[in-house]
C-alpha cells in the first residue's frame, strides 16, 4: 500500500504529543545560539522552480555561521565548483532548510526560514579572514528552529569509530569520477587532492 495523502499517513502514525509538538519555535534562543556557534558543518537544503530537492554540505571553523540577531543568520558561501545549485534554487525559490551537527554530539539542530543572497560589504567582512573570502553570503530569515533527538545518530553511530573507513579502502574522487562519466583522465592521487583542496579552502 502507498501512502498518498496526510490522513492515511496520521493513521499510521498518530500525531506528535508534549514536548515533541512544542519545541518549535520561531526565533533563536541562547541554547540554539550556542548550537550554532559549536558547529562546524550544517547540511543546506534547497529547491528549485520545478520543485526538485538538492541537499550540500556547509563546513567552517565552529561558529562559521554567524548568528546576526534571533531571527537571522549570515552563511558565507565558501569557495566551490561554481555549478552554484544551492545559489540557484534560492534565486528561484527563496526556502531552505539548515541541518546543524557538532562532532560528538547526538543531538542535531534544525533551522528552516527563506534566504537571499548578499554582496552587502558589512556581511561580507564578518569572513575576511577566510583564506579565500566569499563572494557573497546567504541571509537566512527563520520562520522554524528546533532541536532534534539523538536517535538517527544514536542508530549510525556516526561519531564513533566503528564504520570510519581509511584510504586506500575506498576508491579516490578521481577514480569515481572516471567510472561514472566513462573517462580515463589521469588519477590524482589522495594525497596531491588533498594538498590542491587545501589551497581552495
Amino acid at each position: 500500500m502507498i501512502i498518498s495523502n496526510v490522513e492515511e499517513l496520521r493513521n499510521l502514525y498518530g500525531w506528535p504529543k508534549g514536548r515533541a509538538k512544542r519545541k518549535q519555535l520561531d526565533a533563536l534562543e541562547k541554547h540554539a545560539v550556542n548550537f550554532i556557534n559549536h558547529s562546524p558543518f550544517f547540511v543546506l537544503s534547497t529547491y528549485d522552480k520545478e520543485g526538485r530537492s538538492d541537499c550540500s554540505p556547509r563546513g567552517g571553523n565552529p561558529g562559521f555561521v554567524q548568528v546576526v540577531n534571533e531571527t537571522t543568520l549570515v552563511i558565507p558561501d565558501s569557495k566551490g565548483n561554481n555549478r552554484v545549485d544551492s545559489l540557484v534554487n534560492i534565486v528561484e525559490r527563496g526556502s531552505v532548510g539548515c541541518l546543524f551537527l557538532i562532532p560528538g554530539i547526538d543531538e542535531t539542530l534544525r533551522i528552516n526560514g527563506t534566504a537571499v543572497i548578499s554582496t552587502d560589504v558589512d556581511f561580507l567582512n564578518k569572513f575576511s579572514d577566510m583564506i579565500n573570502p566569499p563572494k557573497s553570503c546567504l541571509v537566512v530569515s527563520i520562520q522554524e528552529v528546533f532541536l532534534h533527538c539523538a536517535k538517527a545518530l544514536m542508530r549510525s553511530e556516526l561519531w564513533s569509530t566503528n564504520y570510519k573507513l581509511t584510504r586506500p579502502g575506498f576508491p579516490t574522487m578521481g577514480q569515481m569520477l572516471n567510472d561514472q562519466l566513462g573517462t580515463d583522465s589521469k588519477l590524482e592521487s589522495q594525497e596531491d587532492m588533498i594538498k590542491r583542496y587545501k589551497q581552495d579552502l
